[in-house]
């Protein structure tokens, strides 16, 4: 189930707060990269022994092209410190603790109305969070946008590039790592718990919950982690929040499972999303428009959703501006602009006020 090997440090590079990339040579003379995540093993340097998560690459997954250190030879013992009981990666051996939002909060007179109609953007895949935020900053550049790191693809904050982005440019006013995802500013147990910290503890304004980089998929309509989506849909509708959802739309993938609306999205708005939630749809080709639609009518979508026509052509211009290399399965907005524009979309309707 899973593999390892020993390595070599040869190099040490600062990914971000919380994790370095290491260059690594095996004993077989093999060169390869790796992930250190300091918070989990502590720090490494160039000489150091250490042993090496190899599974993913082995099986020649979607990781980056990275193993994963899991120990420091070097060292006898390690101590990473930290507050609180409540336990992420529970019952494995990188188990850690986290003090839980959900603890700060208080007792919750009326869980119903606690959220008291704030907008939460729910998305699928990881690359949505960037266009939901630029077209959130420019729709209301006085809006506070906290991002909830749900753990339907990779657990550590540390490993998103966007997150630091946004968080550098000040597009992020927290972020809150839910379930066993961890490393946000603050932690939580739970969607609901982490959705209601972001408004009572960040002030925010508006939320974007979305999963960390990498989804788990299996072509199957019910074996995906992205159907999370739904599960936040809910929490945000069960207690008084108005729940916007990121469509997944392409006319560029070979799978014709997701050209035009994904089946993904047609199952989490069409059957597993129990509320009624704001659904924008940009506009683009009468063409490709019309298979939108038409996908969303034969998943009923269009009778349990407010469905919306947006014009989120401006979020193409602000990725192209700010700089960071958008990407869904390695095609950018030229080849993609449904899909981020679908995303703009949603920021602008949670900027707007969801409904």
């Amino acid at each position: 189930m899973s593999t390892y090997g020993t390595a070599r440090v040869t190099q040490v590079t600062r990914w971000g707060p919380g994790a370095l990339e290491a260059g690594l040579r095996f004993e077989d003379g093999g060169e390869a990269r790796g992930i250190v995540l300091t918070g989990l093993v502590g720090e490494v340097s160039t000489g150091d022994r250490v042993v090496v998560n190899t599974t993913a690459i082995g099986l020649g997954l979607g990781s980056g092209g990275y193993h994963y250190v899991l120990w420091n030879l070097e060292r006898g013992e390690l101590d990473t410190g930290g507050p609180g009981h409540v336990m992420k990666l529970r019952y494995t051996p990188l188990q850690l603790n986290v003090e839980a939002v959900e603890e700060t909060l208080g007792e919750i007179e009326d869980p119903s109305r606690a959220l008291a109609g704030m907008p939460v953007v729910a998305g699928e895949l990881h690359s949505q969070l960037l266009p939901v935020a630029l077209a959130y900053r420019r729709a209301r550049p006085d809006g506070r946008l906290v991002y909830v790191m749900t753990d339907g693809g990779a657990l550590p904050a540390a490993l998103s590039n966007t997150v630091r982005f946004l968080t550098d440019g000040e597009y992020l006013q927290g972020v809150i790592t839910c379930g066993q995802a961890f490393g946000g500013d603050l932690e939580a147990v739970t969607v609901f718990g982490a959705l209601l910290g972001a408004r009572e503890r960040l002030g925010a304004d508006a939320v974007v919950a979305v999963m960390g980089p990498g989804i788990a998929g299996t072509g199957s309509t019910v074996g995906f982690s992205g159907l999370e989506q739904a599960v936040v849909l809910n929490a945000c509708g069960s207690m008084g929040g108005s729940p916007v959802a990121v469509p997944r739309m392409t006319f560029a993938d070979e799978r014709e499972r997701h050209r035009g609306l994904s089946h993904h999205t047609a199952m989490v708005l069409g059957t597993a999303t129990l509320v009624r939630a704001v659904v924008g749809v940009p506009e683009m080709e009468p063409g490709r428009m019309d298979q939108v639609m038409d996908d969303l009518r034969a998943a009923g979508a269009d009778e349990k959703h407010d469905i919306r026509r947006v014009d989120a052509s401006a979020v193409l211009r602000l990725i192209e501006e700010c700089g960071f290399p958008a990407t869904v399965m390695g095609r950018g907005p030229d080849l993609e602009p449904e899909y981020f524009m679908a995303a703009g979309a949603a920021g602008i309707l949670a900027a707007e006020g969801g409904y």
